[in-house]
């Protein structure tokens, strides 16, 4: 796809910057717009499982994430005013009177129950608290058409998730901007944030809806995308009416961000989780949101700058992915390109400009300290990597627990990624297994996505899957159950001395079928500074009564393209696993390839290396109870996909690790008895990515460094 001048050859350095950005993304939706400026179809004839008119309502409202505030600024500063001369922003005010005017064909319709157009009240509610003297219309009976069309969300039915801040904005815009008064609304304003703050998990985080037996989420919807970015519109509007519950956000906004900065690696890619990830870069939305809320921030992020840095150094990322763009300069679904495998049914071509809460930062004046301090560089970016041993540095300094979210988030110079045990939800979200469920996300290579049943097609990277019928059909890891985050003491040898670390590990168990005794439990282990782009799985499998099945152990999904174009050559498979043979020293010239053999696989490719090693025969000594390893084969295989399952890469491959359990139930007196003893089996998952600039001879040496340790729970 073509770039979008403006956005894609921007630097994002300045607030001018900034503001060309958004001019260019809005200047491409000009051409679609309606007549009176109600409506915006983009010229993609995908549909939703909303209406039609609900879907151009999106493309109405959520540019307000940005209109709004640059309306605001033409009254302000004729200089701004001018950048944008060219855009017509004068049609949204006008859209606004025509689609609540039910005497319009554009009328925007009434509102049932959970209706989509719900949803785009919150960005009309955002504009009118913003630029009030700009959207509410002076004429009475314009006035009250707009009143009544907001006034009938308190009328209906609302999921309990998210959606009820739409509702909380709607009335606080009634009440501040349109002369509502606040005793009418304020029953059912109480209802809903006593429902939101229900939600409440801890440390900032809020699920989306409750974190409940059928559904746990804690995603970008606890943030950016829907819960903190509403709070802290809250907090900028609110003070007068709500001080108490305005200061008790304003500290969760403070508590979240001290781990919500680490989804963000030094380069600026955010690590894609759950769902709705085609807003793409309304990732970095919460910190514009607390900035112009004048929340300040403790710990890692005390100096402005390096909020400031958060935001450009995301949207440069974004900069760099030209393919985000349809031809006419609209932006698509999908995530780094089009891709309608990870899109939502709730995703219309007009859906994706929720990314533009982002740009709300542009409410700012030019003279704010924030346009005007020096942008600072990741936290982590300089922090020295050395052993914990050599110089007393904390062995977590770079690893992360999120325990609301149940996460570990990893930001190791080779590879940011994190660890997941404890999300899931019923709600049936196209490919919910992969978006919630998976053992391990990754800001360099995402995740993928199923595209139908076989095993190419679900596209199974950084997760577990079973199969019971010899490979038939499979069952990809889902609805953990017991998980929970427990400290773990790693010993090994390095340089002949006995040595100990520190770690964190999340434990959770999955039953891959209610009506089989079969049940895994896996315990995930972060990387650690002595083993550099390795982490670990111990999976133990108890209870089946089944006579054999197949688990596939595999690591993170990689471009499968050479950095010529082609296809990766296949290389030796008779290299040795510790030491370099006259095979593998052959390989080391071709720099990129991908490895297999019987219990290890390895791929080096433009997007970096993705590895899988079986590491059970390592580690017996270390694991739990009576084992038995007699029954089981395993096999190192490089697994090819189908395209554009990856969110990044369109063609990949991913590394696994194939083990046939093949006597998985025992016979007593002629009847099938349940096998008390664990099957265990270790993985070491291993990635590099691109961004570290490591070489291949480099990349090689870390890959055959196989780790090794024991491992004690306490605590």
């Amino acid at each position: 796809m073509p770039p979008l001048p403006g956005f894609s050859d921007n630097p994002f350095r300045t607030r001018d910057d900034v503001l060309l950005a958004a001019t260019s993304l809005l200047s491409a939706l000009e051409p679609h717009k309606s007549p009176c400026g109600a409506r915006i179809k983009l010229p993609t004839a995908t549909g939703t499982g909303f209406d039609e008119i609900s879907a151009q309502l999106e493309g109405y409202a959520r540019p307000l994430w940005v209109v709004a505030d640059l309306l605001s600024m033409n009254s302000e500063s004729p200089s701004d005013a001018q950048s944008h001369a060219k855009l017509d922003l004068k049609s949204w005010i006008c859209g606004l009177e025509a689609g609540v005017d039910p005497g319009s064909d554009s009328y925007w319709g009434e509102l049932g129950d959970c209706d989509q157009r719900m949803v785009e009240m919150e960005p009309i509610a955002y504009a009118l608290l913003t630029a009030p003297e700009i959207f509410f219309p002076s004429e009475q009976s314009k006035q009250q058409r707009l009143i009544t069309w907001l006034r009938s969300i308190n009328e209906h039915e609302l999921p309990p998730s998210n959606w009820r801040w739409f509702r909380v904005l709607v009335n606080l815009a009634l009440v501040r901007t349109c002369g509502v008064l606040y005793d009418e609304v304020k029953s059912i304003m109480d209802l809903d944030l006593a429902l939101l703050d229900s939600f409440y998990l801890g440390g900032g985080w809020s699920s989306d809806g409750l974190w409940a037996k059928d559904k746990k989420q804690a995603d970008y919807y606890s943030g950016s995308f829907a819960i903190q970015y509403a709070q802290l519109a809250y907090v900028r509007f609110a003070k007068e009416i709500d001080p108490e519950r305005v200061e008790r956000y304003i500290s969760e906004a403070r508590v979240f961000s001290e781990t919500f900065w680490r989804y963000f690696d030094a380069d600026g890619a955010a690590i894609p989780f759950g769902r709705s990830l085609t807003y793409r870069f309304a990732f970095a939305a919460f910190w514009s949101a607390a900035v112009t809320a004048e929340v300040s921030f403790d710990t890692y992020l005390e100096e402005l700058g390096l909020v400031k840095g958060l935001i450009l150094r995301h949207l440069r990322w974004w900069a760099q992915k030209t393919d985000i763009f349809n031809s006419d300069g609209t932006l698509n679904i999908g995530y780094t390109y089009p891709n309608m495998y990870m899109s939502e049914d709730y995703n219309s071509p007009q859906s994706v400009y929720w990314s533009l809460k982002t740009f709300s930062i542009l409410a700012l004046p030019a003279g704010h300290l924030f346009w005007t301090c020096e942008e600072l560089p990741h936290p982590l970016a300089t922090q020295s990597l050395s052993l914990v041993q050599e110089d007393n540095a904390s062995p977590l300094e770079r690893i992360e627990v999120v325990e609301p979210a149940m996460q570990i988030i990893c930001s190791r110079k080779e590879h940011h990624f994190l660890l997941s045990a404890g999300q899931f939800t019923k709600k049936t979200h196209k490919a919910r297994e992969a978006k919630y469920s998976k053992l391990a996300y990754s800001s360099a290579f995402a995740f993928s996505v199923p595209t139908g049943p076989s095993l190419a097609q679900s596209a199974p990277d950084s997760t577990l899957s079973v199969s019971e019928d010899d490979g038939e059909t499979w069952r990809a890891r889902w609805e953990p159950l017991e998980a929970r985050i427990q400290r773990m003491k790693i010993s090994f040898e390095m340089n002949g001395k006995g040595l100990t670390e520190d770690s964190p590990a999340l434990i959770s168990a999955w039953q891959p079928w209610r009506s089989s005794g079969l049940k895994i439990e896996t315990t995930l282990v972060p990387s650690l500074e002595r083993w550099p782009g390795w982490h670990f799985r111990i999976h133990k499998v108890t209870g089946s009564t089944m006579q054999a099945v197949q688990c596939i152990d595999a690591g993170f999904a990689i471009s499968s393209q050479s950095r010529k174009g082609g296809n990766l050559p296949v290389l030796s498979t008779t290299w040795s696993l510790n030491t370099g043979s006259e095979a593998e020293e052959t390989d080391e010239l071709a720099g990129e390839g991908f490895w297999q053999e019987e219990a290890a696989c390895l791929v080096i490719s433009d997007a970096g290396a993705s590895g899988i090693c079986d590491l059970t025969d390592r580690f017996k000594q270390s694991l739990p109870g009576r084992q038995r390893t007699h029954n089981r084969s395993s096999k190192g295989s490089i697994l090819k996909p189908d395209a554009n399952t990856n969110l990044i890469a369109q063609r990949t491959l991913i590394p696994t690790i194939q083990h046939d359990f093949m006597e998985m139930r025992t016979r007593e007196n002629g009847e099938d008895v349940n096998i008390e003893e664990a099957a265990c089996f270790v993985t070491g998952v291993f990635a590099v990515a691109a961004s570290a600039k490591l070489s291949p001879e480099e990349i090689r040496r870390m890959w055959r460094d196989k780790p090794m340790f024991s491992m004690e729970r306490y605590r």
